[in-house]
């Protein structure tokens, strides 16, 4: 094929925007399954956790055939916390295609990848979706989109953006809002008119950067990548320059191209397409391939810094190993080390402890996504509470902080600024938009944990929140905890319809009746600012007199379930997650009464020696 005629594509925008499924539309259009194939939404959100979130958490390659083009396509993530995986795309395309919301207009996220996109020379495309929207207000958001270009310092070239309206949904793309064609041409047609041409390098020594690595169980290690120059050849012997500047060799044995969702084995690739290359198994992101004896790597894949941290230690609770496959600490360290190997925004440290291991990560999303996967795998793992990662700037101890924007119904607005405010959040900006309030704020990331399970509940659902990280700004100060203690059992047992019916009215219960406890356990959330020992096994004992007859009166109030993410951001300090293939439970760090007295005066001591 002409290397000409090859083009390569990202989508980018905030979250559910519509960018997986204006791939779909892509696909369906250009013909890329047959007429009696049955085809999904979200086609490329092809992880079980991306459809049940309805998110993109890695990005995927494509590729579609128009006229006697091939358009590589790269489905990205919007979430901020996945935004490693998009820093390391977009440099292997020739142009972007920006989605923004027609009522919700450009979000922290989409000015994140945005200025990602300028500063490396790419031309966006700007494409404004969900055209069907009743508060759509396209022209106001064209005018927010160009703020956000000259904000982000985009060149003259850079705002000559051209600008298309859609409904990706339907698969539909238009030049004008009063447009009748019910497809996406206009799309393909920009994309070809827009995009300039990659320069002729074929007859310069082959350069290939690593840009996503994939694990395939036949034929192990996969790196994916542009050739920048050159041709690149299957079973041929290279030169690999590593990100600290040693270099080895290695002999492809495989090299792939995408063809529609499938990717192709071929015999040689020219320069300007994306490929996938095996054979070569300790490639790394960030690598550059280049002839043997040549060291011209390219410049290195810069990653933003992790911001939370979280110590994942092994399961010591009374019922570890019961539902388990995976429970040693040899197993989460195996575990961990292959997630390192494809998740480039995670890092992992070892502690004092051979039994813990601090993970850190972008975000609450990105830890405990990778937490499900292994819960899914069949490990078992205990998790403290996230904590930030400090930074000393100029001597001064620094925290991240993160910008928020959030939608409210008008009437809840009060009580969100206020709960912002008591977790030290700025506020920046506040306008009506209908009958919703758009709030800015500026809020250390501290003061996010576990913020959005109290945001849902204070906006009956009906509010939206988007964060990305702006700054590291002095420490803020301390930030109160969760209000309300724990209720905790203190036996071991199954729980008793008798006595959770009592313990109800001291707070809320997370746990229905014969459910399995453990001393130690959180099975509530106290009505009261202090934490109560409760006993939910103890069952009514029968006399003479009295039958149990009575207690078929006894109701029990639904339990609260935890998710794995709410049960994150419920825990203190002192407090732990246990996770295993089939429950989620909330425990105390010491499991008894006598421990946890014991540490409180170990912990009044320190304090008191360091005063």
């Amino acid at each position: 094929m002409d290397y000409q005629k090859i083009i390569n594509i990202a989508v980018i925008a905030h979250v559910d925007a519509g960018k997986s499924t204006l791939v779909d539309a892509f696909l369906k259009q250009s013909h890329v399954f047959k007429d009696n194939e049955k085809v999904v939404d979200c086609i490329m959100d092809s992880n079980d956790l991306e459809r049940e979130r309805g998110i993109t958490i890695y990005s995927k390659n494509c590729s579609v055939t128009y006229k006697d083009y091939k358009i590589n396509i790269v489905d990205t993530p919007g979430h901020a916390d996945f935004s490693s995986e998009v820093e390391r795309i977009i440099r292997t395309v020739d142009t972007v295609i920006l989605l923004v919301d027609s009522a919700e207009g450009p979000m922290p996220q989409t000015r994140f990848v945005l200025q990602k996109s300028l500063e490396i020379g790419l031309r966006p495309i700007l494409i404004i979706n969900k055209m069907d929207k009743q508060d759509a207000r396209a022209n106001e958001v064209i005018d927010e989109v160009y703020d956000l270009f000259l904000e982000l310092n985009a060149t003259d070239d850079q705002l000559d953006f051209p600008i298309l309206y859609g409904i990706a949904r339907e698969g539909i793309v238009r030049y004008e809002q009063d447009d009748t064609n019910t497809d996406i041409i206009p799309l393909f047609e920009t994309i070809i008119r827009h995009t300039q041409s990659y320069p002729n390098l074929m007859d310069e020594p082959v350069q290939m950067q690593i840009s996503a690595l994939a694990y395939d169980d036949y034929i192990g290690r996969l790196g994916i990548g542009r050739i920048y120059k050159g041709t690149l050849k299957e079973a041929s012997q290279y030169q690999v320059c590593n990100a600290d500047g040693s270099t080895h060799t290695g002999k492809t044995n495989q090299v792939f191209v995408y063809k529609g969702l499938s990717r192709v084995s071929v015999p040689e690739i020219q320069c300007g397409e994306i490929c996938m290359i095996s054979g070569i198994p300790d490639i790394n992101i960030g690598d550059t391939l280049c002839p043997v004896g040549v060291n011209d790597p390219m410049p290195m894949i810069s990653i933003e810094e992790p911001t939370l941290s979280m110590n994942f230690m092994v399961n010591d609770s009374p019922f570890a190993g019961q539902t388990g496959k995976y429970v040693t600490s040899r197993n989460i360290r195996e575990r961990l080390e292959k997630e390192l190997e494809v998740n480039v925004g995670l890092k992992v440290e070892e502690t004092d402890s051979t039994d813990t291991f601090k993970v850190s990560g972008r975000g609450e999303l990105h830890l405990t996504i990778l937490l499900e996967q292994m819960r899914r795998e069949g490990y078992e793992i205990a998790v403290s509470r996230p904590e930030v990662i400090l930074k000393k700037i100029d001597g001064v101890t620094c925290e991240p902080v993160e910008e928020v924007v959030i939608d409210v119904p008008n009437e809840y607005s009060g009580s969100v600024i206020s709960a912002l405010n008591v977790r030290k959040g700025l506020l920046n900006d506040m306008e009506d938009v209908g009958t919703y309030t758009r709030i800015t704020y500026m809020c250390p990331t501290r003061g996010l944990i576990g913020f959005r399970s109290d945001f849902i509940n204070m906006t009956h659902g009906e509010g939206t929140m988007v964060q990305r990280l702006a700054d590291y700004e002095p420490w803020k100060g301390d930030i109160p905890q969760r209000e309300n203690g724990a209720l905790i059992s203190t036996e071991t047992g199954g729980a008793m319809t008798y006595s959770l019916w009592n313990i109800q009215e001291r707070g809320q219960l997370f746990i229905g009746a014969q459910t399995p406890v453990y001393e130690g356990m959180i099975i509530g959330v106290s009505a009261k600012n202090m934490d109560m020992g409760v006993n939910p096994i103890k069952n009514k004992k029968m006399t003479a007199v009295r039958s149990t007859g009575n207690d078929e009166a006894m109701k029990l109030v639904p339990p609260r379930i935890l998710t794995l993410e709410s049960a994150i951001e419920f825990i203190n300090d002192d407090e732990l997650v246990e996770i295993t293939p089939t429950d989620i439970r909330v425990r105390k760090k010491y499991l008894t009464a006598l421990d946890r007295r014991r540490h409180a005066r170990e912990l009044g001591k320190l304090e008191s020696e360091e005063e």
